[in-house]
């Protein structure tokens, strides 16, 4: 099991930002939030500062660590370590992804998310 970082970003609207696996990607077509995997020499918040310049070019506060979340996809098993995170600097880009969103929580709802991930927006649309 190896662990993933992601950043729930949300705007002053309510909008929070997903992205769009590009083809070619494991899990591709589905939408997740933006981040990715934390290396040996690193912490889950430099891991999620380093993966968001590199997939959006935008520096970003991390902020709240939310709970958890271990899933098991048939090859490999992850745990999911999603961040409440806002932008410090710049615009985010699509340099990694097919496509970036910023969508409100019904849209949301009707989104194909990445299975990891649907734990995460579930709780914080829930409320």
């Amino acid at each position: 099991m190896f662990d993933v970082v992601c950043a729930v970003i949300r705007d002053q609207v309510g909008r929070f930002l997903v992205c769009k696996r590009a083809e070619g990607k494991a899990l591709a077509g589905s939408w997740e939030f933006p981040g990715g995997k934390v290396e040996a020499d690193e912490n889950p918040q430099s891991a999620l500062q380093r993966e968001i310049m590199e997939e959006l070019a935008c520096e970003i506060e991390v902020g709240e660590q939310l709970p958890a979340v271990e899933h098991h996809y048939p090859e490999y098993s992850i745990r999911l370590l999603p961040f409440i995170c806002s932008i410090n600097y710049g615009e985010p880009v699509a340099l990694e992804h097919a496509e970036i969103l910023w969508a409100t929580p019904d849209q949301c709802r009707l989104l194909r998310w990445a299975p990891a991930d649907v734990p995460v927006w579930r709780a914080l649309f829930s409320s």
